[in-house]
């Protein structure tokens, strides 16, 4: 018989954690583990997840850290023997822009939203309107129905009132995704607002996370535990220890080269043939941890529900990194960063690009220099291209002329790098849940899976999940294969 084939098409960290899984994740390759192939189309592996050399130290050019919470980077980082590598992240808290100034964040939020009324009340960012707003959700909250999916926005505005939604709540939530509350799906995206909408009553009552019924010490709490993690040679370094380690399991690793066609094969061993410019691949099952527009275009003539991930938009961004001697900033007291709301007004045309600004050595030891210091101004949102219109040495000066608003002690930085993203983000709009759930039954139908991060979350843990959960259907597709024609 033989040797069972698995072709995974896109080597970003879902792609290689697929293989990883594959090869048999933590225990290692044995007798009935399938021939791997990863095809990846650019120059290397990782896909937004790499690093560079800069202002003396590595520093990451996609997501630098990851949530702590979720288990899947932390475990696949320790199957790897690196766990040493873990490095805590230093700080807590940011600051918002707003009403012309910095204001610190209060406690007690959950992705942006606030479950803590008094500290709402004291919050000197957001209008009177705006802080009554909250203890009306508190004391009398609106009624609103929710039926199979809602957008963010529609709920938090509905429930918090226009101010709070958009000046406090969308600059956290909208940046993670790159996105706009109002777009957003509160099912895919925020799950707990979602569900916290559905129970009816004050919002902020039913996120509060529960108390513990037997309180310890401050230092034996869980809330000591890290919240984010990256590595010391940056969160950009998993995917080449990955593809180091996935080389020396016998995986075929091939970068360069472009997957042009996924054909079914009408008799034979294997069911499908994956084609490259120059090869062709046999495989029992395929797993495409490719862009799902991509999918669509490779498979979306198998069934009108594949095809349909062609309609999966991305959110494009750039990231401007300066470095800076201490002399010549003068940051918050404390805190990782700071959140721009869309539509801040700007001294120059239009409002302000930057949607926000990191501290990224007050976040990683490993960044830290003595007199220097590193901070990162994020641009653009899945309404906001204008950076697109820039040359790089352009938006390098319309960030910096934002940043001595943000920081009015900015001054001359002594490095700058923008690194751009031009896909980005997948945007979860409305219905995105159901979608994806159509097109992997439509796929599971001819043993092919689908991971990335345009189906379980955008983060580095749920896309490593979402490659392995890819490799374990797989498997299992295969070890109950009945081939029919």
């Amino acid at each position: 018989m033989s040797r069972a084939s698995v072709v995974v098409v896109g080597g970003g960290i879902s792609g290689l954690a697929a293989a990883w899984e594959l090869s048999g994740g933590e225990t290692g390759p044995n007798e009935s583990t399938p021939r791997v192939e990863v095809i990846e189309a650019s120059e290397r592996f990782g896909g937004s997840l790499a690093t560079t050399n800069f202002a003396g130290r590595t520093i990451d050019l996609g997501a630098d850290g990851f949530l702590a919470r979720r288990p899947e980077a932390v475990a696949l980082v320790r199957e790897l023997g690196l766990g040493e590598e873990l490095e805590a992240i230093d700080s807590s808290g940011a600051w918002l822009w707003s009403r012309g100034d910095l204001h610190e964040l209060p406690k007690g939020l959950v992705l942006g939203v606030p479950t803590d009324l008094q500290a709402i009340l004291h919050f000197k960012g957001l209008s009177w309107k705006a802080r009554l707003a909250a203890r009306r959700d508190v004391l009398s909250p609106k009624r609103m129905l929710i039926g199979d999916d809602a957008t963010v926005g529609e709920i938090v505005h509905t429930k918090l009132g226009r101010e709070l939604s958009y000046q406090f709540i969308e600059p956290m939530i909208g940046g993670i995704q790159a996105g706009r509350i109002d777009e957003l799906s509160a099912k895919s995206v925020f799950p707990a607002l979602f569900d916290a909408a559905k129970k009816g009553g004050s919002l902020m009552k039913a996120l509060r996370p529960p108390s513990p019924l037997n309180a310890g010490t401050k230092g034996d709490s869980a809330t000591s535990d890290p919240v984010f993690y990256s590595l010391r040679g940056g969160a950009g370094s998993l995917p080449s220890e990955l593809a180091t380690r996935l080389q020396g399991r016998g995986v075929v690793l091939r970068h360069g080269v472009s997957v042009n066609a996924l054909r079914r094969t009408p008799a034979g061993d294997y069911p499908w043939e994956v084609d490259t410019l120059t090869t062709t691949t046999p495989a029992n099952a395929v797993i495409l941890a490719t862009p799902a527009p991509v999918v669509g275009a490779l498979l979306g003539s198998l069934d009108p529900a594949i095809d349909e991930l062609r309609q999966i938009e991305s959110a494009g961004a750039a990231m401007v990194t300066f470095a800076v001697t201490d002399d010549k900033i003068s940051l918050p007291p404390h805190g990782t960063g700071i959140l721009v709301p869309l539509k801040t007004p700007w001294a120059g045309e239009g409002s302000m690009m930057v949607t926000a600004v990191t501290f990224l050595d007050r976040k990683w030891p490993h960044l830290r220099r003595d007199r220097d210091v590193l901070l990162r101004a994020h641009v653009g949102r899945s309404d906001d291209s204008r950076w697109l219109e820039l040359t790089d040495e352009e938006l390098t000066h319309r960030v910096r002329s934002e940043l001595e608003i943000l920081l009015p002690h900015f001054a001359e930085p002594s490095e700058s790098l923008v690194q751009r993203w031009p896909l980005g983000l997948p945007q979860y709009v409305v219905g995105h849940e159901e979608r994806v759930q159509r097109a992997r039954g439509a796929s599971a139908k001819f043993s092919v899976a689908l991971a990335g991060n345009a189906y379980d979350g955008v983060g580095i843990p749920a896309s490593i999940g979402s490659g392995r959960r890819a490799a374990r259907e797989v498997l299992e597709m295969m070890s109950h294969e009945v081939r029919t024609d």
